[in-house]
């Protein structure tokens, strides 16, 4: 009874929808699997367009290029990631707050954050465009793939309002229990990138011949018509969180969300550029031993691409789940999603692993020219490093549902330690012992580092009577508050919370 009258109140409260889907009910594991498969999906495209585009550079403009490649997303990456904290941080806000039954909580919190996103990532793309080829000669870039990874570079910069508006979109609909909608956009788009990257590249009738920066070129356009027709399809269906012209004044920033979003975004933007980081510092390392070894790295990344895909999608699915539960203070539900993503991910990214390592001679020499000696290199460190993502897919699933509730600081020092205090000194100073092998093994060691300092902070730590939003001024914060969202005046009471202990208990079993 009480999950069908939640429904019924949802419906009163205008959010029902069928592009929208309710996480605070049915059964943890079955409700996991369903809403993460999309996600899981879209990463296969993503990951099916980076490798059929690094096939065309890697194969038909060299080993060079390929390095470009490498060098120049790692940069893009590390440059994106405190935006796309503040998406992550509007993610989870939107999710609580549609946990919490409160739709006009939620438009204004995508109002406030897509003016704040948006701003933010013309800024980055208009900075990184500027300082291109500086940044790739502070990464150390081999002089014959600076020229290249310049190129790419350049264009790639101006496709990121574009390309991190199109995922900030698709994201929020996440946190509001839409993923079949942003996975078929994510079709179209890869699939207009697929078809563009060889007519870009190689040149055809009035389009003229770009090389590599023509890889680039086919993911701005792509991601200029996903993201209009995402928008125009929004607005055609009057989708339930659509900002329509009468609503324009919800893009002025609110004060309250902006703080919440900088407080909580930052730190989760600070792990990406943290993961960026330790990733560049490794890459340097690599390119100091040449472009063989580069392209052998560059080829294996692509292959890591797919092994983590398991652990990307359900985490996400997990970390959006959970903050629906948080939003309307279902506590076992919350712990119940941690055990269920952490299962899934062992299960599935542990087979993937197995695949990988059986098949790897096949899947690497795609990304490699024909005859290549950088094969068997890439062979070599792939068997040492791909283990680690069994350890991560564990990080990412209680790193995701930790955040749900706004402590983002503890997993920030987490993976600090794991990546600044035991990776990149494993990689650095175990080299004169171990040569180059040390990099492969910093991998494994510090994932595993991670994975037991996660589990030991899910276990003990207050990440429960953490909060996204502080509380209003009409409000009186107690702690059976902890997470939640108030309610919206036009929406009726909810049904009475579960209260929440002072001390995260273990793993609950899924009920």
């Amino acid at each position: 009874m009480a999950d069908s009258a939640a429904g019924l109140k949802l419906a009163q409260c205008g959010m029902a929808s069928s592009t929208t889907r309710d996480l605070t009910q049915g059964p943890i594991g079955k409700t996991l699997l369903v809403f993460s498969l999309p996600i899981l999906a879209g990463n296969v495209l993503q990951s099916l367009n980076g490798s059929i585009n690094a096939i065309w550079v890697g194969r038909f403009l060299g080993e060079a290029a390929i390095t470009a490649t490498a060098n120049a997303n790692n940069v893009l990456f590390a440059l994106i990631g405190l935006v796309f904290g503040i998406g992550m941080a509007a993610t989870i806000l939107v999710a609580q707050s549609m946990g919490a039954r409160d739709l006009p909580q939620a438009k204004r919190v995508i109002g406030t954050s897509a003016t704040l996103f948006g701003a933010a990532s013309v800024g980055i793309a208009a900075l990184g465009w500027w300082f291109s080829a500086q940044i790739l000669i502070w990464l150390g870039t081999p002089a014959e793939a600076q020229p290249l990874a310049e190129a790419y570079l350049r264009v790639i910069f101006l496709a990121i309002p574009l390309l991190y508006l199109f995922a900030f979109v698709s994201a929020v609909m996440r946190g509001a229990g839409d993923t079949r909608t942003p996975f078929y956009f994510l079709l179209l788009v890869v699939l207009l990138d697929t078809a563009l990257n060889p007519l870009f590249i190689f040149g055809w009738g009035p389009v003229p011949r770009m090389g590599i920066s023509g890889s680039a070129m086919a993911t701005l356009v792509a991601h200029c018509i996903g993201f209009a027709a995402l928008l125009g399809w929004l607005r055609w269906r009057s989708h339930p969180l659509w900002i329509g012209s009468a609503e324009l004044r919800l893009f002025a920033p609110d004060t309250r969300i902006l703080r919440a979003l900088i407080v909580k975004g930052l730190p989760m933007g600070a792990q990406m550029v943290m993961i960026s980081m330790a990733m560049l510092m490794l890459m340097g390392m690599v390119n100091s031993h040449g472009v063989q070894l580069s392209s052998a790295y560059g080829a294996s990344l692509q292959l890591w691409t797919y092994v983590q895909m398991p652990a990307m999608a359900i985490g996400a699915a997990c970390s959006s789940m959970a903050a629906q539960n948080v939003g309307a203070r279902l506590w076992a539900r919350v712990d119940a999603t941690a055990r269920a993503g952490v299962l899934c991910n062992v299960l599935m990214t542990g087979t993937l692993i197995l695949i990988a390592v059986a098949a790897d001679r096949y899947v690497l020499s795609l990304f490699l020219p024909d005859g290549s000696p950088a094969l068997e290199t890439a062979r070599h460190l792939n068997h040492i490093a791909i283990g680690s993502f069994l350890f991560f897919g564990v990080t990412f699933v209680l790193s995701g549902v930790v955040r749900s509730t706004g402590a983002v600081v503890a997993p920030l020092v987490i993976l600090g330690i794991a990546l600044w205090g035991v990776r990149l000194p494993v990689a650095q100073w175990l080299q004169p012992l171990w040569g180059v092998d040390a990099i492969w093994w910093s991998f494994p060691i510090s994932a595993a580092c991670a994975m037991l300092m996660s589990m030991g902070y899910y276990r003990w730590g207050k990440w429960r009577q953490a909060h996204m939003l502080e509380p209003a001024e009409d409000q009186l914060a107690t702690p059976a508050e902890v997470g939640a969202l108030p309610p919206s005046p036009v929406c009726c009471q909810s049904q009475a919370p579960e209260p929440a202990p002072e001390l995260a208990p273990g793993l609950a079993p899924a009920r």
